[in-house]
């Protein structure tokens, strides 16, 4: 019997990436229980894909210490947006008067948030990560999309870069943070910002990867199928809160460009994750019948506030309860998912 491929894929969300870390991290905690007290997440995954916070949360996953095992624990995620969440959503008070409402540049200066990733990633390059993955980003000066791919590096240092610098880029969201440029190992420069504006939900990206590769050679196991369809996989999607307040007609219909700016970065990331959700159903459904496993873990944002950059302590302590409350209310299912990739590993 084969093994599936198994799969996980994080949206982007801002501040919101709270939610998926709380879920991956109770994933985590019962694969310890049941397995050993050393696993980590990124042992049960075979790809892993994320775009803008799930981007940063990609890398966490995968990043190496000396002994190339996961530096990081799951929970270390979460930790890292209540402990810094409130640095890097934040505008000095000079900022405030020479760019209110961030109508000239950016909102937020990007020191805040480079100083974070050098905190936790450093000097770690993209060919060190531990696993396969896919961090997206869009080249806004080439105009084309960008897809930092680990398996990509073996071509070359020209493919290789800082993940801290992959980490800034496909979370670089316009109008909340300035676009990053960054240069690889061979010095070929990218200018890019947020995955989200094409890929708020990189499942389906995750799933075309999936599609060109050889998990018997990548994971050096003959169980592992090569050229996996949607029967040998398992899909892990896990969102970031649903969002759920409306925008009023009448209120809609008198804004111009600057009313329609930041509402519309929102509908276009929800929108987009939505969509793939969709195709990613019916992708399963017809291929898979009940061979193949997706499932998508789409928390509800509970009392807390859904903007992207709300990193007050109030909105963060929400926002992590809401993602305990959606572990509680689905400890099931999430079971049933720890098992399989046990099944799988």
């Amino acid at each position: 019997m084969k093994k599936k491929v198994c799969i996980l894929s994080i949206d982007g969300g801002g501040i919101r990436g709270i939610l998926p870390g709380v879920i991956l991290s109770y994933l985590e905690q019962k694969l310890r229980e049941k397995v050993s007290d050393d696993v980590r997440i990124s042992d049960y995954f075979d790809l892993i894909a994320g775009t803008s916070t799930g981007g940063i949360l990609t890398c966490l996953y995968l990043t190496p210490d000396n002994e190339l095992r996961p530096v990081f624990e799951a929970k270390d995620a979460v930790s890292l947006y209540m402990e810094h969440g409130g640095d890097i959503f934040s505008v000095p008070f000079f900022r405030k008067i020479v760019n209110p409402f961030g109508l000239f540049e950016a909102k937020y200066p990007a020191r805040n948030i480079e100083k974070v990733l050098v905190k936790y990633f450093g000097e770690t390059k993209l060919s060190e990560l531990l696993k396969p993955c896919i961090v997206t980003s869009y080249d806004f000066a080439q105009r084309k999309t960008y897809f930092f791919n680990q398996r990509d590096t073996l071509k070359g240092d020209f493919r290789n870069y800082f993940v801290r610098d992959i980490a800034r880029a496909t979370s670089a969201a316009p109008t909340y943070f300035p676009p990053a440029k960054i240069s690889s190992q061979a010095d070929q420069s990218l200018c890019l910002i947020d995955g989200g504006v094409f890929a708020g939900n990189p499942g389906m990206c995750a799933y075309a990867e999936a599609r060109t590769s050889t998990y018997s050679d990548v994971n050096n196991d003959s169980l592992k199928p090569d050229y996996p369809t949607a029967a040998d996989m398992l899909i892990v999607s896990v969102g970031t809160g649903a969002r759920e307040v409306p925008y009023p007609y009448k209120k809609a219909s008198r804004w111009g460009l600057a009313g329609w700016l930041r509402p519309i970065i929102d509908i276009l990331m929800s929108g987009s994750s939505e969509t793939v959700h969709y195709q990613m159903e019916q992708l399963f459904d017809a291929a898979s019948g009940k061979d193949g496993f997706y499932y998508r873990l789409e928390p509800s944002l509970g009392s807390a506030n859904g903007a992207l950059d709300d990193a007050s302590t109030k909105n963060m302590e929400a926002l992590k309860r809401a993602g305990e409350q959606y572990v509680e209310a689905n400890a099931k299912i999430l079971d049933e998912i720890v098992d399989l990739l046990i099944e799988n590993k």
